[in-house]
C-alpha cells in the first residue's frame, strides 16, 4: 500500500467525523510517512510501519474527546423518517432512564475511585500527624518531669513517622493506578461509540 492509497482508505474509516478533524488526522500520517521516506526508508515500508489502517482509525478515534466523538458517530447518515422519530419518541420512557442510569452508575464508578484516592492520603496525613503529635507531647513530658513516657511517645512518634512516609509512597501508587483505570475506564466508554471496522 502507498501512501495515498492510506490516507484514501483513512479517510473512508474517519467518515463520519467533520472535515477538518478529517484533514488534521490526514495531514498528521502524511506527515509522518514524508518523515520516514525522508530518512531513506520506501514508501511501501513506511506505510506499513503505521499498522492497519483500521487501528489508526480506532486510535485516532480513541484519542477524540466523549463529546465530540459522540456527536459524529451518533449522527445519522440519513434524515430520520417520520415514524422512526415517533418510534424514538415513544420509546424515550424506557431508553431514556436507562441510558441515563448507566451514565450515572459510571460517573458514580468513577468519584468512588478518587474518592478511595483521597481517603488513602486522608488517612496517611492523620498518621503524619501522630509524628508530629509524638514530637511535641515528648518535648512536653520532659517539660513535666517524665523522661520515660516521653521517650515512649516519642517512640510512637517516629513509628508514625515511618508509617507516614512509606504510605505515601502506596498512596502515590494508588492514585496513579486509578488514574489508569479511569483512563481505561473512558477508552472503553468511547470504544463504545466506536464501530469495528472490517478489514
Amino acid at each position: 500500500m502507498n501512501k495515498q492509497e492510506f490516507l484514501l482508505a483513512l479517510r473512508g474509516a474517519l467518515s463520519a467525523l467533520p472535515e477538518a478533524d478529517i484533514r488534521a488526522s490526514l495531514d498528521y500520517y502524511a506527515e509522518i510517512i514524508d518523515d520516514r521516506m525522508e530518512e531513506g526508508i520506501p514508501e511501501t515500508e513506511a506505510v506499513a510501519s503505521l499498522g492497519a489502517v483500521v487501528a489508526a482509525a480506532e486510535q485516532i478515534l480513541l484519542d477524540m474527546p466523549l463529546p465530540k466523538l459522540v456527536k459524529a458517530r451518533v449522527k445519522p447518515k440519513r434524515k430520520l423518517r417520520a415514524w422512526e422519530v415517533v418510534l424514538i419518541a415513544v420509546g424515550s420512557p424506557v431508553w431514556f432512564p436507562i441510558l441515563l442510569a448507566l451514565a450515572v452508575v459510571v460517573l458514580a464508578v468513577y468519584i468512588v475511585l478518587w474518592a478511595v484516592a483521597v481517603s488513602l492520603y486522608a488517612a496517611d496525613i492523620s498518621i503524619g500527624a501522630g509524628f508530629v503529635a509524638g514530637v511535641a507531647g515528648t518535648v512536653l513530658l520532659f517539660v513535666m518531669g517524665h523522661p520515660a513516657s516521653a521517650l515512649a511517645l516519642l517512640s510512637a512518634g517516629i513509628v508514625c513517622g515511618g508509617l507516614a512516609i512509606f504510605g505515601f509512597f502506596g498512596c502515590n501508587a494508588a492514585a496513579k493506578g486509578i488514574w489508569r483505570l479511569g483512563k481505561l475506564m473512558w477508552r472503553g466508554i468511547k470504544s463504545c461509540f466506536i464501530r469495528k471496522e472490517e478489514e
